[in-house]
């Protein structure tokens, strides 16, 4: 894996994004390797799972200097999509420890885990509809869940950064905590997770998630028609082709 380090101590995997230089932009290696990452959380004796971004952010969303893919779309959101359904399907609790961008697929990546600890400065963004595009990762049906249909909306539409403590009072993350501060406070939770039963925090995790994503995958399945939709539009070619040109 050359874009995400895996490491394992005392029943805790931590699960790194490495691409600090694109801060830990997603690409199809990023993704390949993650879901690498998490297929080896699965079966190895962890009892918790922390997800951490290195260098300055924890995941800036799609790495929009690439160019789109030719051919076929689908294959490639499905594997993207296959991120949530890995996290949300791990028998182990996974927290997203979230810094610096939290931005578009790196939100929902966040979301895709069990509990989300926030640095006060992490910025969450959804910019897809600024850019033409659509939403993956099941943030359709998971950000409403979190803040509000409402808010939800709100953060879809204007596309407005909010700093982790904003993120804290609008239910979007469980903790905002000082930056510094960050990974410890990821690794104590995840050493109390580890301390229980870990039958007991599988099937917790289980019982909860099981009314929540009665209807995830009829949510992934809408983003993917949208996606397949907005993606080769000519408005996303102008936006991209904006962003690949800055200095």
């Amino acid at each position: 894996m050359s874009t995400v380090d895996y490491a394992l101590d005392d029943g805790i995997a931590v699960i790194w994004l490495d691409r600090p230089e694109r801060l830990n932009a997603v690409v199809a290696e990023l993704v390949d390797d993650l879901l690498e990452a998490l297929d080896a959380a699965a079966k190895s004796d962890a009892r918790a799972v922390v997800l951490a971004g290195r260098g300055r952010a924890f995941c800036a969303g799609h790495d929009l200097k690439e160019p789109t893919p030719e051919g076929d779309s689908r294959p490639r959101l499905d594997r993207l999509q296959d991120v949530t359904r890995r996290l949300r399907g791990l028998r182990q609790p996974v927290i997203a420890a979230v810094h610096g961008y939290a931005i578009g697929a790196g939100a929902e990546f966040a979301m895709g885990c069990d509990l989300i600890l926030a640095a006060e400065d992490a910025v969450f963004a959804f910019p897809e509809v600024s850019l033409g595009l659509s939403v993956t990762g099941a943030a359709s049906r998971l950000l409403p869940l979190l803040v509000g249909p409402l808010k939800a909306k709100e953060l879809l539409l204007l596309g407005e950064r909010v700093s982790g403590t904003e993120a804290y009072e609008l239910g979007l993350v469980n903790a905002a905590v000082p930056a510094d501060d960050l990974m410890d406070t990821a690794l104590a939770w995840a050493a109390k997770i580890a301390s229980h039963p870990a039958a007991a925090a599988t099937m917790a995790k289980r019982a909860l998630d099981s009314g929540i994503d009665s209807s995830l995958e009829a949510a992934l399945e809408l983003e993917v028609s949208h996606a397949l939709i907005t993606e080769h539009s000519a408005e996303v070619a102008a936006s991209a082709e904006a962003f690949r040109s800055r200095a």
